[in-house]
């Protein structure tokens, strides 16, 4: 390893060991913002983007053709009042939630096998599946979720008032990725606000091309 790579090493060590300083980090996310701390799992996580400049996309990621259907491009609003968000407005809903904004919940809305891969520190994972009756899930399980991890009340069978109810910001692999998509569809037909809906459009496919941290 030459100098400079030595260097380089030793800075991204003294990062993880000692915290992010703005002055060490040379890829910022913007030019006020050089990272952030988020809980994952009960653990700190620093969310920044890869230090590297010959960093390459995730493999997994680079694919850029797939049959349509079912992976067909999403448009940029997907549903009526459902706000669309970007990598920075993803970040600042994470940060709020890790102040201690309980009204917030970041979902990975993909199948298990894809969440192990990597996903974005700070969500949780709740499967498309879960919610999708065509997927096997039943009324009650969706019913459970919804008021147990949403936070909605159920006032009859399958009906619930929203007025406490969470606000879900949901992602999955990417805009021609229809996960989230089809949850976010499947709360407006219950009757979910759409203005405590949020849509990471981009997914993980563009959080991996910009180089942010990924937790398994």
């Amino acid at each position: 390893m030459n100098i400079k790579g030595l260097v380089l090493s030793v800075a991204v060590l003294s990062v993880f060991a000692t915290g992010v300083s703005a002055s060490v980090l040379k890829v910022k996310i913007t030019r006020g913002i050089s990272s952030i701390d988020v809980m994952h799992d009960g653990k700190k996580v620093t969310i920044m983007r890869n230090q590297n400049n010959k960093n390459k996309v995730n493999p997994s990621f680079a694919k850029t053709s797939r049959n349509c259907p079912p992976f067909c491009i999403n448009p940029m609003q997907l549903a009526p009042g459902v706000e669309t968000l970007g990598e920075v407005e993803m970040l600042h809903y994470l940060k709020k939630m890790n102040a201690g904004d309980s009204s917030i919940i970041v979902i990975d809305s993909r199948t298990p096998d894809w969440v192990k891969r990597g996903t974005i520190p700070g969500s949780v994972n709740i499967p498309w599946t879960k919610l999708s009756v065509k997927k096997g899930a039943d009324a009650l399980t969706i019913a459970e979720i919804v008021s147990d991890r949403f936070k909605a009340e159920e006032v009859d069978d399958g009906v619930f008032k929203y007025d406490n109810a969470k606000t879900l910001v949901m992602f999955c692999n990417g805009m021609w990725c229809g996960q989230s998509p089809n949850n976010i569809r499947t709360l407006l037909k219950m009757g979910y606000p759409a203005a405590k809906i949020k849509w990471y459009r981009g997914g993980m496919q563009n959080w991996e091309n910009l180089g942010l941290t990924t937790v398994k």
